[in-house]
């Protein structure tokens, strides 16, 4: 039987690539989910190390919060951690941190592979999560609450305005160009914002591994 390939520790602290940076807009929250095979019979060892990297990150800036998805019985032992950030910049601090550093030197003999990183941003407030996602929901009401009071805003300032300057235009066509406003508004500039900003009190308080 042939033993794993041995693990490259330089992928995993390795600055993400321009394209991979493209994607990710510089301002509002971003989350990350690393997903790490364990070696069978390391699961304490690994689990210890990261319950410390999760209780040091809260003197990072910008932090969030942070949890963990442990593997069922039965099953490969695979964790599913989920970090979040105010912003794409307070993650790449974390990144390549000295801290990171010596966590991921520290788990590399528990650890089977390289992790699988996916990094998601504010804009995935309007969507549900893909099955299986681990990332933390928003408090319904909290969450309702603000989508309403942030509509109600929307349409009676805009609304109101295009009404008056529109006015000789068709109600269909005023009435397309007033959402369409407020969609890209919603999705582009306030909802990442929002998301940052009331995160503490739309998210649940996250559990960490103990």
């Amino acid at each position: 039987m042939t033993s794993p390939p041995a693990r490259d520790p330089a992928r995993d602290v390795a600055p993400p690539s321009r394209a991979a940076e493209a994607a990710v807009p510089a301002e509002g929250p971003v989350t990350v989910v690393v997903t790490r095979r364990v070696r069978r019979g390391h699961e304490a060892a690994y689990e210890a190390a990261l319950a410390g990297l999760q209780t040091d990150s809260t003197a990072f800036g910008g932090y969030l919060g942070a949890t963990t998805q442990r593997p069922a019985a039965g099953v490969p032992p695979e964790y599913t951690s989920v970090f979040r950030f105010a912003r794409v910049a307070d993650l790449r601090a974390f990144e390549a941190s000295p801290r990171r550093a010596a966590f991921l030197a520290e788990v590399a003999p528990h650890v089977e592979a390289d992790p699988a990183w996916r990094e998601l941003t504010g804009l995935e407030f309007w969507f549900g999560p893909p099955a299986g996602a681990v990332v933390p929901q928003p408090v319904r009401w909290r969450m309702a609450l603000v989508m309403v009071v942030v509509v109600y805003l929307l349409v009676l300032t805009i609304g109101g305005a295009l009404g008056v300057l529109l006015a000789g235009w068709p109600s269909w066509l005023r009435l397309l160009l007033t959402i369409a406003i407020e969609i890209a508004l919603l999705t582009w500039w306030l909802m990442p914002r929002l998301t940052r900003w009331l995160a503490p009190w739309i998210y649940p308080r996250p559990a960490r591994l103990s």
